[in-house]
């Protein structure tokens, strides 16, 4: 069914049409009428005019200029447009011979100085065939542009559900890898039947707090992300004990500026998964400041031998994507290891605007 807007976009179509060829008749008669007061011939002449220059027009714009041109169709535009000019020629000719013969009785002074040559007419007609080709050709190209942009906004409207979706998706394995960790530890405490375990249990549901109703957020806190880290920590040095040694060096928190969530403890629960007690030591060292807008983060954790160190955990992969999700050209990731130590250096920039760019 023809809905009202489209009926309501062709009449308003009609009339601006119907507007542009009376004001044409109006100038031709205007142009013709020059030096002479003979109106009503000038007024004939010009309305014996009109449909050739109306059929010139909407042949070129309706026709060749959709069909050939705007499809890079050149030399046919160019065979069908001296076609066009040869037609609509002979039918201007038709007209000089109409003001001679049926207006004047082929008295040749009787007619209007501008309509004595056929020379005039072409110029008139084909003047405003090129003003309707030249609008016609704007109005293609204003489409185009339009249509492009539309096109693009869609394709970015895409490529962004996407990302989010991905990043949904990144999260839901993050999340179970982290509950994992942290389940396995409190079962250990469990089964030890160790007086601590009510505290890890109250860690855990702050974690499981943060898990719940922050991470989807875009962004968090800083000083939240470092409150989840050092209950994690203190979990884990509840398991570890006298095993553990770590070093904490958290400087400069401002406590306005934002992270994406769950962006650092992954790197903290591969230090603890993947590191190895070396002297009788699991030692780790964190540090964490932030200054003129960059998050200058760092990890590093004891290990025997380089290569026997494992870097396709989940947790890693998935952070790796999320940082180039989230701050691609805004964050440097360089992880190095030796015969002693893996580290990790993760330098974020806060102050470069958006996510998604």
């Amino acid at each position: 069914m023809i809905s009202k807007e489209f009926i309501l976009k062709k009449i308003v179509q009609l009339l601006l049409h119907a507007i542009f060829w009376i004001a044409v008749l109006f100038c031709y008669t205007y142009f013709f009428g020059y030096h002479t007061e003979n109106i009503n011939y000038v007024f004939s002449f010009s309305l014996f005019l009109m449909p050739v220059t109306i059929g010139t027009t909407y042949t070129i714009i309706n026709i060749l200029i959709p069909k050939y041109l705007l499809e890079e169709k050149y030399l046919l535009f160019i065979l069908y447009c001296i076609y066009t000019i040869i037609i609509s020629a002979f039918f201007v000719v038709i007209s000089f011979f109409y003001g001679l013969i049926f207006l004047t009785g082929t008295k040749i002074g009787d007619m209007a100085p501008m309509t004595r040559s056929p020379l005039f007419l072409f110029i008139a007609v084909y003047f405003v065939v090129f003003i309707a080709s030249a609008f016609s050709l704007v109005k293609h190209n204003y489409k185009s542009n339009s249509d492009n942009q539309k096109l693009k906004n869609k394709i970015l409207e895409a490529q962004l559900k996407l990302k989010e979706q991905e990043l949904k998706y990144l999260k839901m394995q993050i999340h179970p890898h982290f509950l994992f960790n942290t389940l396995n530890t409190m079962y250990g405490f469990a089964l030890k039947k160790s007086e601590e375990t009510p505290e890890m249990i109250l860690k855990l549901s702050n974690l499981l707090d943060y898990l719940l109703y922050h991470v989807d957020k875009p962004f968090v806190s800083l000083q939240d992300e470092i409150n989840h880290i050092k209950d994690y920590i203190a979990l884990e040095e509840m398991r570890f004990n006298d095993v553990l040694d770590i070093t904490l060096n958290i400087q400069n928190i401002d406590h306005a500026v934002q992270i994406a969530p769950m962006l650092l403890i992954p790197f903290v629960e591969n230090s603890f998964k993947h590191g190895r007690i070396r002297n009788q030591r699991l030692s780790i060292i964190l540090e964490l400041e932030h200054y003129d807008g960059q998050v200058k983060f760092k990890i590093k954790n004891s290990i025997f031998d380089s290569q026997e160190y494992n870097e396709t955990g989940i947790g890693l992969a998935n952070i790796k994507k999320r940082l180039l999700f989230l701050y691609k050209d805004k964050h440097t990731l360089h992880i190095t290891k030796d015969e002693h130590w893996y580290e990790v250096h993760l330098n974020i920039d806060t102050t470069k605007g958006k996510i998604y760019e």
